[in-house]
């Protein structure tokens, strides 16, 4: 098994990564989408805020769903091997309804399952690191999303490392 890592942005070159705002409705920030014949072990994720103190909580969702957001699609440098320099490319989906960042729509999602729910404070920062042996896992033609709502818009990073 190899792990990967993604981010909410595209791979970053020359430029540093840049945070993407959460707006004040529910936003997923990052989605795996796996194949059909793949599921997924997350084992470690996180989020970071650069809000006002004064701001309500975030809710910080790592969710599966059975419907795509509509987002910015990763390419393929954007997920990147995480403990193997030399591994193959990861064999997640990639597109603006499976692997990417950013949504602009939510879609109609009938069913969900949650592997954290947090509620965060828009000037802090949360990672989660599953014990081994006890990760979520993530089923086959799935979509493995970070959401935020927020009450008051801040700009957020997170990212996702998954077994395959």
């Amino acid at each position: 098994m190899t792990l990967y890592i993604a981010f909410n942005g595209p791979m970053a070159t020359t430029a540093a990564p840049v945070p993407v705002t959460t707006t004040t409705a529910i936003k997923t920030m990052l989605q795996i989408a796996t194949p059909a014949t793949k599921m997924i072990k997350p084992v470690w994720w996180g989020i970071s805020f650069s809000g006002f103190a004064a701001a309500a909580p975030i809710v910080c969702e790592l969710v599966e769903t059975n419907v795509a957001a509509t987002v910015t699609a990763h390419v393929a440098a954007g997920v990147q091997p995480y403990d193997d320099p030399g591994a193959l490319a990861s064999l997640m989906t990639l597109g603006t309804s499976a692997t990417g960042y950013t949504s602009t729509a939510e879609g109609s999602i009938t069913a969900t399952r949650h592997a954290d729910l947090k509620q965060v404070a828009p000037t802090s920062q949360y990672d989660y690191l599953w014990p081994l042996g006890r990760e979520f896992k993530v089923g086959a033609s799935k979509f493995l999303r970070v959401r935020v709502t927020a009450a008051a818009a801040v700009n957020a990073t997170c990212f996702v490392v998954w077994d395959e």
